[in-house]
């Protein structure tokens, strides 16, 4: 007795985007900047663990150094601690034509970038990751991805699935997050935020805290 350790929970770290072409303030940094506080306002779920809350720079090949030191550091961390349990990143990304929330199911190893990135990259048909073979690629999540949308829309939130995360920067990382949590044993998720004109910041924070508490009951 006592000598098992602490029950398995589901530890969740966070990544949104700063500003970036057309788009002068990213609501998802402000989202995952003030993720922390709020939950803890809030009150974490038990068997919640809120790990790391970063913001990224929103490019694709140049900033793919810190996004996998970001991934890594996570995985690093979180296997020192017993019984740690499921591991999740949770990415927010801004669609500023978008009227409710998305959960995305996939990605696609495809960057067609519309405008440059934020390191003045602008690729056409490139495969995101060469060695997955070709830009008809695709990944898809472990997670329950309808399972997630129906717990958020019953709880009022306008909310819908998605089979296309798009070309641009947010595809790119949720390519390579999907990639780097099935090597590693752990789960990844995007989601798509409108802008604060659109769904306000408080009922934004609102659906972050509440998708948090679907995610810690999976």
């Amino acid at each position: 007795m006592g000598s098992e350790g602490p029950t398995p929970g589901v530890t969740i770290h966070v990544t949104g985007f700063k500003k970036f072409h057309g788009v002068a303030e990213n609501p998802t940094e402000k989202i995952v900047k003030n993720l922390q506080d709020y939950m803890n306002e809030r009150g974490l779920p038990k068997g919640l663990i809120l790990g790391s809350c970063t913001i990224l720079e929103t490019a694709g090949q140049g900033a793919i150094v810190p996004l996998y030191q970001t991934l890594q550091s996570a995985v690093k961390k979180d296997a020192t601690v017993p019984n740690y349990g499921t591991v999740i990143w949770v990415h927010f990304g801004v669609n500023s034509g978008a009227t409710r929330f998305a959960i995305e199911h996939q990605a696609v190893n495809e960057a067609t970038f519309r405008c440059p990135d934020e390191m003045g990259w602008k690729p056409q048909k490139l495969p995101i990751v060469p060695a997955d073979g070709g830009i008809s690629r695709v990944r898809e999540s472990s997670l329950p991805v309808e399972e997630i949308t129906k717990s958020l829309a019953k709880m009022g939130y306008e909310v819908t699935t998605s089979d296309d995360a798009g070309r641009f920067v947010c595809n790119y990382v949720y390519y390579h997050s999907l990639r780097f949590a099935e090597q590693n044993g752990i789960k990844s998720l995007f989601v798509h935020v409108p802008l604060f004109l659109t769904i306000d910041e408080e009922t934004q924070m609102q659906f972050a805290a509440s998708l948090m508490e679907v995610l810690s009951s999976i």
